[in-house]
């Protein structure tokens, strides 16, 4: 999980949960939100993304309701807190890459970032793609910025 640090923005941060059961997943966020917003009161999610869940899980020996609707945008869930706090977190798929996983998190963590869920998840899509094509690149390319005969090449004394 990552947070935006303003709390700014449609999205406040990024969790990418292992599966898609909710109650198995859920705790550990909850606790990592406890220890950096507060105790969570209620969680909304897209009925449609997660497996069937109970309406009520315990956390910190605290009742923490979960409310599913199929209105709920989706790749989000709303954490709502006390003192009328709510976190719109990002939801990254359970089966992603973690390269692109890692990217989405990243982005969604940027402060003051006004993108929207699907375009975090566009952005993951983009950097993973571009981090795997540099790495590649450093692999055909070697340490330094020529393929291997190139350097051989410039190393070679000049007459």
């Amino acid at each position: 999980m990552r947070l935006n640090p303003t709390f700014a923005g449609f999205i406040n941060g990024a969790w990418w949960p292992r599966t898609r059961d909710l109650t198995h997943g859920l705790p550990a966020l909850l606790d990592a939100l406890f220890a950096q917003v507060g105790l969570a009161e209620r969680v909304i999610y897209d009925l449609d993304e997660w497996s069937p869940a109970p309406e009520r899980i315990r956390v910190h020996d605290h009742t923490v309701r979960l409310d599913g609707y199929r209105f709920q945008p989706r790749n989000t869930l709303y954490v709502l807190f006390a003192h009328r706090i709510r976190l719109t977190l990002l939801v990254v798929p359970p089966c992603a890459e973690p390269r692109f996983a890692h990217a989405t998190l990243m982005a969604a963590a940027t402060p003051n970032d006004a993108t929207s869920a699907d375009e975090l998840l566009m952005t993951g899509v983009r950097e993973a793609t571009d981090r795997s094509d540099h790495v590649a690149a450093q692999k055909h390319w070697g340490a330094d910025d020529g393929p291997a005969t190139a350097r051989w090449r410039r190393s070679r004394p000049r007459r």
